[in-house]
């Protein structure tokens, strides 16, 4: 109400009473990160612009992401955004692995980003959802295509491990993926390395293997049929009527 009616001292006042009382509840107040945040944006309005860009980068140090980071260079001059830029994803580096590799992507540290994924081992990616290395593999496979293998590689071994039979589907073109990206950067060796694995693994599930086989032979699996189709059509069940 007091931002509304022009009022920024007298709404910072306010703001800072809440967030004293929200530092003494026990687990903290789930409106404390915007009230902190309308706290910066007032201190901006009342020429306070160092502070809020202090406030701004304590909040960041605390929980680097992509939102925090808007938050800073919001408050940033224009001047200085190289800087701070840099500043920021200096600092983030020891963040997990998921909000890091967000980082880099959304901000476009490309070159950070295949640094990250090249140092982190196989099953940390694999334990980073699809939703961060499906885009980060996209962005990278025609610069950095050895790094873009391992994102595609990860994201099919991730469905096969959990045994999720209805994304199989998903692992296949994965792996289709993961191959192109091998061949191109010239590591055959690599690529046969992950066919060793799968089959020495994953060979009881031989609706899948099936399919990864036409992948390992250079063909593009069939993305009409399903696990269960191909399963049945491997063990010589009758198909429904209509399906081939």
């Amino acid at each position: 109400m007091l931002v509304a009616r022009r009022k920024p001292e007298d709404a910072l006042s306010w703001v800072e009473r809440g967030l004293t009382l929200g530092r003494q509840g026990p687990g903290g107040s789930m409106g404390g990160e915007n009230l902190a945040r309308l706290k910066r944006e007032l201190l901006t309005k009342l020429g306070r612009g160092d502070e809020a860009t202090q406030g701004a980068w304590a909040e960041f140090c605390k929980h680097p992401s992509k939102c925090s980071y808007d938050d800073l260079m919001k408050h940033v001059p224009r001047a200085k955004h190289a800087t701070w830029h840099k500043k920021a994803i200096d600092g983030a580096m020891g963040t997990d692995l998921r909000s890091l590799m967000q980082l880099l992507l959304e901000t476009k540290e490309l070159g950070r980003l295949a640094e990250l994924v090249g140092r982190s081992k196989d099953c940390a990616l694999e334990g980073v959802s699809h939703h961060t290395t499906e885009p980060a593999a996209k962005k990278l496979q025609k610069t950095h295509p050895s790094i873009a293998a391992r994102l595609w590689r990860a994201q099919g071994m991730r469905i096969i491990n959990a045994k999720k039979s209805k994304y199989y589907n998903a692992a296949l073109e994965n792996f289709e993926q993961a191959r192109r990206c091998y061949e191109r950067a010239g590591l055959a060796d690599d690529w046969r390395c992950v066919v060793d694995e799968v089959r020495a693994d994953h060979r009881r599930k031989t609706g899948f293997m099936s399919g990864f086989e036409e992948v390992v032979a250079g063909l593009v699996p069939s993305k009409k049929r399903s696990f269960l189709e191909r399963a049945k059509m491997c063990w010589g069940m009758p198909q429904a009527e209509g399906k081939q």
